[in-house]
């Protein structure tokens, strides 16, 4: 999933940021309400992380507008306030989930993966194709029985297509959903880690074209 995380607190955001980005999560940071505000706007994110303290627009507000403008996100509030009103108060403003300060990141991350249950677009048991096995609850990928060894990146470009088993991927979709926001990375990085997925997939056993070249436009899972 891709993954916003708006939060101030440095001591908070970095290591909640890599903990999730084990997780094989594309995360962003924001440091404020305004530039995750901005964050929003430029891209389509899964999960927001949102705390409710904020310099320049506090949460409440930043998600009220989330809303207004119709993101569609799942948005968990993460505040050190412990009050019934205050989680009322967030709820009503469009937060979907609101865990108190401070959490276990094992506690944050079950949050996370309750919500993404409610959308099957986001979460499913298992994904297939072929004799791929590509299960997201266990991290693992198998072909044919064998288990793949994968980069993080090379996960979640699989998953990606797994997820979007029809479409034409262009580099620069895949790049703008699963490169993080801030990272100076092009269209043959892209390429790059497709080559090493797809040599991982071919010495399991998949077809030449697994993930097959549509010239000129893009990638898509070919054969099984």
């Amino acid at each position: 999933m891709k993954i916003l995380i708006v939060e101030d607190d440095d001591r908070i955001a970095k290591p909640l940021a890599e903990d999730l980005r084990h997780q094989h999560h594309v995360v962003d940071l924001a440091a404020d309400g305004v530039e995750g505000w901005e964050y929003a706007q430029s891209t389509a994110y899964d999960v927001i992380l949102l705390d409710l303290m904020l310099p320049r627009l506090d949460g409440i507000a930043l998600c009220k507008r989330l809303r207004t403008a119709k993101c569609n996100a799942f948005i968990l509030m993460l505040t050190a306030r412990d009050t019934t009103s205050d989680k009322v108060i967030g709820l009503d403003a469009g937060a979907d989930d609101y865990l108190v300060k401070p959490f276990e990141l094992e506690e944050l991350g079950a949050r996370i993966r309750a919500l993404s249950r409610r959308s099957p677009e986001i979460r499913q048991p298992i994904l297939s194709h072929g004799e791929l096995q590509f299960d997201p609850a266990n991290r693992e990928v198998t072909y044919a029985g064998k288990t793949l060894s994968l980069t993080p990146k090379e996960y979640t470009i699989l998953e990606y297509f797994l997820r979007n088993p029809t479409q034409v991927l262009t580099r620069m979709a895949i790049l703008d959903k699963l490169w993080e926001f801030d990272k100076l990375s092009g269209e043959e990085t892209v390429k790059t880690h497709l080559t090493n997925l797809r040599r991982k997939l071919k010495t399991a056993g998949s077809p030449e074209d697994f993930i097959e070249t549509v010239y000129g436009v893009g990638y898509r899972l070919g054969a099984k």
